[in-house]
């Protein structure tokens, strides 16, 4: 049997028990037989990014956040839209490693999960890329109307949401085993 592999799964949200942090719980069910998945879910801990910090005197919780990407196989980013954009936590995690090669060909899977989402998933996509990460079509899912597609406890209400999210593992699983031969 293959080793599982390690991925970081970072909630966008900033509400402590959010529809996101369901979702990445429940990939990490239907993963478990491929990955252990650690989940990074508190944005707000993170210190403002700071252009002069980027490089020299980096703060411990950013050098170790940049470790904990590095060290990961893979990423999944699960997030809500705000006024059509990622959150502010995301984004700040995200530019505290531009100056990096921490997502350079790193596999990513992509899900925003919102009301609508539309152009805030457009954005972290654009993002992503510019960060030089690997993610396919199919390792990026936009999941409108949250709010009517789980309950108050975090199952998945909607099984055609229920289908995409198993397709979106698949899928997942699929991009990090052509990196790793590659």
């Amino acid at each position: 049997m293959a080793e599982k592999k390690k991925i970081l799964a970072i909630c966008g949200s900033a509400s402590p028990n959010s529809a996101n942090l369901s979702i990445l719980k429940t990939i990490a069910e239907l993963g478990r037989s491929h990955f252990d998945l650690e989940l990074l879910d508190d944005l707000s801990e993170m210190p403002h990014f700071k252009t002069d910090l980027t490089d020299k005197n980096v703060p411990e919780k950013i050098m170790v956040l940049r470790k904990r990407i590095s060290d990961s196989e893979g990423i999944i980013i699960c997030t809500p839209e705000y006024v059509f954009s990622i959150p502010s936590g995301l984004k700040n995690v995200i530019e505290w490693c531009v100056s990096t090669t921490v997502f350079s060909d790193k596999p990513v899977g992509l899900i925003t999960a919102s009301a609508s989402g539309k152009k805030g998933h457009e954005e972290l996509k654009l993002i992503m890329e510019t960060v030089q990460s690997k993610f396919t079509d199919e390792t990026t899912l936009l999941i409108q109307g949250i709010k009517g597609k789980i309950d108050r406890e975090g199952h998945i209400l909607d099984t055609k949401t229920e289908g995409e999210l198993k397709k979106f593992v698949r899928s997942f699983n699929q991009l990090m085993e052509v990196h790793t031969t590659e």
